[in-house]
């Protein structure tokens, strides 16, 4: 199933990497720029 989770918060991230984890294929999205470029350098919100 593909999965897009509108916000990356604590609520967003955490269920994307649930259903992720389960064999999803998930795309987190958030308006704020800076929070996506820390989650792709490896750092959490």
């Amino acid at each position: 199933m593909k999965i897009t989770m509108i916000g990356t918060g604590y609520v967003g991230l955490v269920s994307g990497a649930c259903f992720a984890d389960f064999g999803h294929d998930v795309v987190c999205v958030d308006k704020d720029a800076g929070k996506i470029a820390a989650i792709e350098a490896g750092r959490m919100p």
